[in-house]
């Protein structure tokens, strides 16, 4: 099981989607998601299929935060320059973890 974690405090279990296949499935088909999906590399997403809205973090290489969002179902994200991969969590997630622009992010397994 991989954490994610910030600045050494962890956030959240986490799921690492790193083949193709994984991030394409992401989280379709789950009625609801307790922690974060990590789909890496990945640089953009969408919620066809979705059975709930998401929040999404943009983070560059580093882990840094470049851009949050949140996506309802059935939409497209925007596109967001510089994105290496993206966290997804269920809506809500991002305001219990105070997670914010700038943050940095890593996945410890």
């Amino acid at each position: 099981m991989a954490w994610l974690v910030r600045d050494g405090d962890v956030l959240a279990a986490a799921e690492v989607a790193d083949s193709g296949r994984s991030r394409r499935r992401g989280l379709l088909g789950r009625d609801s998601f307790e922690g974060a999906l990590v789909l890496q590399p990945c640089r953009h997403v969408h919620s066809f299929g979705m059975r709930f809205a998401l929040d999404l973090a943009f983070c560059d290489r580093d882990g840094r935060v470049l851009r949050t969002c949140t996506l309802r179902p059935w939409r497209l994200a925007p596109i967001v320059r510089h994105t290496d991969f993206v966290v997804e969590a269920e809506e809500g997630a991002f305001d219990r973890w105070n997670l914010h622009v700038g943050d940095a992010l890593e996945v410890k397994q």
